[in-house]
């Protein structure tokens, strides 16, 4: 969702508690945007981001991207040519589990994007990753068409839109 009525994650669990599952608070915020929501599409990546530029690549349609890396602190999976893409392909956000890099030219993209951290080492590009397939971390497990909603409060995820 990339207009700027994205509901509270707070308004959300204390809203529909049965509904919502909680990330645990392992995020930062790197996007130039803080809240966003959309529909879940799914990558599992080693430590290759191949399969990130070429979904970034293509339409977005307000989805927000979740990048599972393992959690790997030692490379960067996404970063400053990513977030122009994905931004200019209509991506609402990208949540990585792992970490990013170009920490300036992402707060400049008028998208969402979260991850553990930052690092300045790029990862490998040998075109490794699955697409589409349900990946855990942070106390959850999301699948792709589920819709996620973040702000700075956290993250919050459900099997469809809410509100």
């Amino acid at each position: 969702m990339t207009d700027t009525k994205v509901p509270a994650t707070t308004d959300l669990s204390d809203d529909f508690p049965a509904l919502v599952r909680h990330a645990a608070s392992i995020f930062r915020d790197y996007g130039g945007r803080i809240a966003f929501c959309g529909p879940v599409a799914t990558l599992k990546v080693p430590d290759d981001n191949s399969k990130v530029r070429e979904t970034v690549e293509s339409p977005g349609e307000g989805r927000v991207l979740v990048v599972d890396g393992g959690g790997a602190m030692t490379y960067a999976l996404f970063g400053g040519n990513l977030g122009k893409l994905a931004e200019q392909n209509g991506w609402a956000g990208v949540v990585v589990h792992g970490c990013v890099r170009d920490t300036a030219e992402l707060s400049a993209c008028a998208i969402g994007i979260k991850a553990l951290a930052a690092h300045p080492k790029r990862s490998d590009k040998r075109g490794l990753g699955e697409k589409d397939v349900e990946v855990s971390f942070a106390g959850i497990t999301l699948k792709p068409g589920e819709w996620l909603y973040a702000d700075a409060d956290g993250i919050v995820v459900s099997a469809g839109k809410l509100g």
